[in-house]
């Protein structure tokens, strides 16, 4: 990508798309189109295809999306479902519409099967059922890799999807209920801490397993990719299954390529906000898929690894959960 190319970023507020913004301003990209949901509904088409027309971007990073935790995605699967397919058709069919010559559109972890396994790799996707809690966020995500997929095949685009692993850091959504598992967790600990508790409740039995990846790092992977030649980038836009008979989607997973038990998770949380007392776990509440690890192997051979530790990361998601939550 040159440095003066119009590059549109959808969802530059959100945890995904700030860490974009942020990456891209840092290697001198001048030319960034960005718009509030405020000013720009993509759930609304005719909205969309004006400001495509309008503004004409040439790159694309579809990070939009209706996003939250376990207990939001199993409160409100119609609300996920519903929005995220609108966002991602209306997005997909104006980038089309208007020749953009790249786009990369951000999924989540959450497509692969329940129990599919580890470590997941891209062509688990399809494979099995899904895990119930999150299957209608999920269901949204797989039909956008399709829509990438099927947009290539029928127009010669070059859409990717990549695939994130559980992210966290700067300006993630620290809800008490409707937040990931690690900002619940900074939030619960410090607020623990403040009031002096005894212990802090975690849901579930704490011996599911779960990847993290620092949100910094998987901006540096999306801009990576976005940016290889024609020779690396194309061959990872899927195969036409027809001729080759290789399932092969326009996928690569962005992991870190090992994961810890909630547990774990919770004892380094407990760590870094300095909390004294213990930890119990609510063993009532759901625990969700049992382990989602990803494969990142292709990621790897297209020249990026992650390079931020969780001990790191925690530290620096805690100090902005202090900075911008208090």
């Amino acid at each position: 990508m040159d440095s003066n190319a119009r590059i549109y970023v959808a969802g530059h507020r959100g945890l995904v798309g700030s860490a974009l913004l942020r990456d891209l301003e840092r290697r001198g990209f001048r030319n960034l189109l960005v718009r509030t949901h405020h000013e720009l509904d993509l759930t609304d088409r005719q909205a969309t295809e004006d400001f495509f027309r309008a503004e004409k971007p040439e790159y694309v990073f579809l990070a939009a999306a209706k996003v939250g935790g376990i207990v939001a995605n199993d409160s409100y699967p119609a609300d996920f479902i519903r929005d995220n397919l609108a966002i991602q058709t209306h997005v997909i069919h104006a980038a089309w519409q208007t020749g953009v010559r790249r786009l990369m559109f951000l999924g989540s972890s959450c497509i692969y099967p329940r129990l599919a396994p580890q470590p997941m790799k891209e062509n688990c996707l399809l494979t099995g059922p899904l895990e119930p809690t999150n299957r209608a966020y999920a269901l949204a995500k797989i039909a956008g890799i399709e829509m990438c997929w099927s947009y290539n095949r029928q127009h010669g685009t070059q859409y990717l999807s990549v695939m994130p692993t559980n992210l966290y850091g700067p300006g993630d959504n620290y809800h008490p209920q409707n937040s990931h598992v690690i900002p619940a967790l900074l939030r619960k600990f410090h607020e623990a801490k403040l009031r002096g508790d005894a212990d802090v409740p975690v849901w579930g039995t704490g011996t599911p397993r779960r990847e993290f990846l620092y949100s910094e790092d998987m901006a540096d992977a999306c801009v990576h990719l976005m940016s290889l030649d024609d020779a690396k980038f194309k061959p990872l836009l899927g195969s036409n299954e027809s001729l080759t008979g290789r399932f092969e989607p326009p996928l690569v997973n962005i992991g870190v390529g090992e994961d810890v038990t909630i547990r774990e998770l919770a004892e380094l949380v407990q760590g870094v906000t300095g909390f004294q007392g213990g930890i119990t776990f609510d063993t009532s509440k759901p625990d969700g898929t049992p382990r989602k690890l990803l494969d990142v192997s292709l990621a790897a051979s297209a020249g990026w690894k992650a390079r931020t530790t969780l001990q790191e990361g925690l530290q620096r998601a805690y100090q902005d959960f202090i900075d911008n939550e208090q």
